[in-house]
């Protein structure tokens, strides 16, 4: 995705002096895995550039740029790049790995993202994706913060096809990449990520349909920033 757009806006509003606390509109996706959660995001982002009341500043997703700006920020070597993942690390690994200089703390890993993400929030015009973003920015006000879900059958399906790998490889890839993220969002945040307290909507998007989907955030964006 091409960012100039959307960084040359938010440079302007800066130099612009547009106050820090106005509330900017944003977008966090927590989503179990397969269940088309960054076909939505793009959709997403390409649908919110066309809406009058968000003219004033072009829309970005963020993923796994958001693990490039905190690797730069760090001026940490690319080789950290996998401990920056959902993945599962024990303590002890993490502690040894920090001992023998293989790698900063995972905790100031997760911190500089937090960061990262929070700034994306307060900035707006920002879809979040994963990495505990909706519990972070869940006191930013302006946001919209979904969970997307899906049968499990459905993602099997939708991983086959999109990894072009059997179905118990499939399978295997979902089940560890959902309790990794799982427990990512309990060691680093003490919450359970399949909480629906935790977001504005809960959408199953094999019921619901992926431009159906895309259309409920949009509306209740728009409701929550009062621009309807």
């Amino acid at each position: 995705m091409d960012y100039t757009a959307y960084i040359h806006c938010q440079v302007k509003n800066l130099k612009n002096g547009l106050e820090k606390s106005r509330i900017q509109p944003y977008v966090t996706i927590s989503r179990q895995t397969g269940a088309w959660g960054l076909t939505i995001a793009k959709k997403l982002c390409e649908s919110l550039k066309k809406v009058p009341q968000f003219k004033n500043c072009p829309w970005a997703i963020f993923d796994k740029e958001i693990l490039d700006k905190v690797i730069h920020e760090l001026n940490l070597p690319e080789t950290v790049l996998p401990y920056l993942s959902e993945s599962t690390i024990t303590e002890i690994e993490d502690l040894m790995e920090e001992l023998f200089g293989l790698h900063p703390s995972r905790y100031l890993l997760v911190q500089e993202t937090s960061k990262t993400i929070l700034h994306l929030a307060q900035l707006g015009h920002a879809i979040i994706v994963g990495r505990g973003s909706g519990i972070i920015t869940a006191k930013i006000p302006g946001g919209v913060h979904v969970r997307l879900i899906a049968p499990l059958e459905k993602r099997i399906e939708h991983m086959q096809e999109y990894l072009k790998v059997s179905r118990e490889e499939a399978r295997r890839f979902i089940l560890e990449k959902d309790a990794n993220r799982k427990n990512y969002a309990k060691k680093y945040f003490d919450k359970d990520n399949s909480d629906p307290l935790l977001y504005d909507l809960v959408i199953n998007v094999d019921a619901v349909g992926i431009h159906e989907t895309v259309k409920i955030i949009e509306d209740l964006l728009l409701i929550k920033n009062k621009l309807c």
